[in-house]
């Protein structure tokens, strides 16, 4: 008899959930006021409602409403930036606050255990509803990411935000960037990233307040926003033939990755492409930063959209729609991602390599470890699943042509060089390209970018993953606070970053501060462990196995995860401990 075994790779995300102590807090904040950005200033932050009234749904297939109730954190005069980083994994996470003093930027430190993770501020807003009887009939708290859906709140505002448009929540991530424009206001609503909760249809009034820990902090105004409240419930029967969309849910709008086909890009566009990286693409100044991240990856681990805002929901032609005009291509419903363009020719003239910057491929620790069939039954066999990520920590882009002779299967690939203006000034050949046709794929791939393999507790080889050529796409923001990361880039989805099958040439690109995840679930992909004994073994993550590609330090290219294997055949078994401080499987 075959046990059919149905495992899905699932990510946890970090939304802070733990609560602060106030003690603590308080503490800190008199710590804080010691430091030397004291009688410094900061941005004027005020919470308002961009409407007095929402009507949420609840269907009858899946109950539960999202308080996405239109409340924004506006920032004026200067605005809200903080820097979020941690040394190792062996350190907790610390936040900085950048304030001004005499017309220079000073670094603000914020009290230990403000954040716990890179997910926002945690129990940011308070939230509370009564009936029309005025009972109360929830409370609760909702973490905020000052880099959720923005937009202009006057039009003298910069026209653009040069923060992300997400916080990421990759368990590996090293730095982060958030921040409120100057003349911006950010959706104080969790997105996906929070729970529904359960309304019956009817009419409540809706208090958003700041919580105090934070109005100490930031020196924000005690004053709630009010809203009024309607609880529509309705079925996806109800629905059919408006739109033939999927009702917009917990689960609609997740994007799918990476091997998941090219429905679901997962990023905002960034800049315009030419023949050439433009100056920032090549080198972008420290005052740029790095683009928004999803953290989907190439698989089918499911991403959590951003919270739109409420305006632009207000546009949606159904409330069926995933997102407000998501379609292959988009991101938030209202950007498209351009695709890279690669020069028109492949190159002439001598190779070269020149003394300029370059880029520093490392990996990061395996994660979302599980026990998988790959969505298959396939009799006999145990296969372990992970996913695993390999980031770009600059100071230059990695820059990577195809070109296809006439005829053949595989292009030619070229790692390109800029100075700091964003010239090219080099080039060298860095093996080749080819197109892989199976489901889940379908787009160009660069042929050895990185290697994962299974090492025995002594870190001799047991088994390797036939995947070793990828697609690069900027899927995750590991570390925006190094030297020249990319807070916008560009080829952040499969369905404009990796070409199709008649391309002559294709342009793939890992920008500083962004890694790109591939989730290993398939068979041929993941590792098979059906004959491996049970023991203590480790996930080696190896970026540029052959060093083909050109870097600024190739010590650093290789990353262990531990695991314990354990069970019977068929039934198999996999024990994941903590990677220092970081407790994520």
């Amino acid at each position: 008899m075959t046990r059919k075994r149905t495992a899905r790779l699932r990510r946890t995300l970090l939304a802070g959930t733990t609560a602060v102590a106030v003690t603590a807090v308080t503490a800190g904040i008199v710590a804080a006021a010691q430091d030397p950005a004291k009688g410094a200033t900061g941005p004027d932050l005020r919470l308002i409602a961009a409407t007095t009234s929402v009507t949420l749904t609840s269907y009858k297939e899946e109950p539960g409403v999202y308080l996405d109730l239109g409340t924004y954190l506006i920032a004026e005069g200067r605005p809200l930036e903080l820097k979020v980083t941690r040394k190792s994994y062996k350190d907790p996470v610390a936040v900085t606050q950048t304030v001004y003093a005499g017309g220079k930027a000073k670094a603000r430190k914020l009290p230990t255990g403000t954040v716990k993770d890179f997910s926002g501020l945690p129990d940011f807003a308070e939230i509370t509803l009564t009936d029309k009887a005025g009972k109360k009939v929830l409370t609760r708290h909702e973490n905020f990411c000052p880099n959720n859906a923005s937009g202009r709140v006057r039009p003298d505002a910069p026209s653009t935000s040069k923060y992300p448009e997400s916080c990421p929540t990759n368990p590996f991530t090293l730095g982060s960037v958030w921040g409120v424009e100057k003349g911006w206001a950010a959706n104080t609503y969790a997105g996906s990233y929070t729970e529904p909760v359960q309304l019956p249809a009817g009419t409540y009034t809706a208090k958003v307040g700041v919580a105090k820990k934070y109005r100490d902090l930031f020196g924000i105004a005690n004053r709630s926003a009010t809203v009024k409240v309607t609880v529509v419930e309705r079925s996806y029967e109800d629905e059919e033939g408006t739109t033939g969309a999927a009702p917009r849910s917990a689960k609609a709008g997740k994007h799918a990755g990476h091997g998941a086909g090219h429905q679901a890009p997962t990023a905002h566009a960034g800049h315009g492409s030419g023949h050439a990286p433009t100056p920032a693409e090549a080198a972008a100044p420290v005052t740029s930063g790095a683009g928004p991240s999803y953290n989907v990856g190439h698989g089918p681990l499911k991403a959590a959209p951003p919270a739109l805002p409420w305006a632009l929901k207000k546009k949606q032609k159904s409330s069926l729609s995933p997102q407000a005009g998501d379609t292959s291509g988009r991101t938030d419903g209202s950007r498209q991602a351009p695709a890279l363009e690669p020069l028109s020719k492949r190159p002439t003239g001598k190779p070269s390599v020149p003394d300029v910057p370059k880029p520093d491929l490392r990996s990061l620790p395996a994660y979302g470890i599980t026990m998988s069939d790959g969505e298959e039954d396939i009799p006999g066999k145990d296969y372990l699943a992970f996913s695993a990520n390999v980031w770009n920590a600059g100071p230059a882009q990695l820059v990577v042509d195809g070109f296809r002779s006439p005829g053949k299967a595989k292009m030619d690939a070229f790692q390109y060089f800029y100075d700091a203006k964003g010239k090219q000034v080099g080039y060298t050949p860095t093996g080749t390209m080819e197109w892989d046709p199976r489901p889940g794929h379908v787009h160009w791939h660069f042929t050895d970018f990185a290697s994962y393999r299974l090492l025995k507790a002594d870190k001799k080889e047991a088994v390797r993953s036939g995947k070793e050529a990828f697609c690069l796409a900027n899927t995750d923001a590991v570390d925006y606070t190094v030297k020249n990361a990319n807070w916008h880039p560009n080829n952040t989805d499969l369905a404009t970053a990796c070409g199709e099958e008649n391309s002559i040439s294709v342009r793939e690109v890992l920008d500083v501060g962004s890694g790109d995840t591939y989730t290993q679930d398939l068979p041929g992909q993941s590792f098979d462990i059906t004959d491996v004994p049970n023991g203590t073994y480790y996930i080696q993550v190896l970026a540029n196995p052959e060093k083909r590609l050109k870097e600024t330090n190739l010590n650093n290219n290789s990353a262990l995860r531990k695991i314990v294997l354990g069970g019977k055949p068929g039934k198999r078994t996999v024990t994941v401990p903590a990677h220092d401080l970081v407790n994520a499987n």
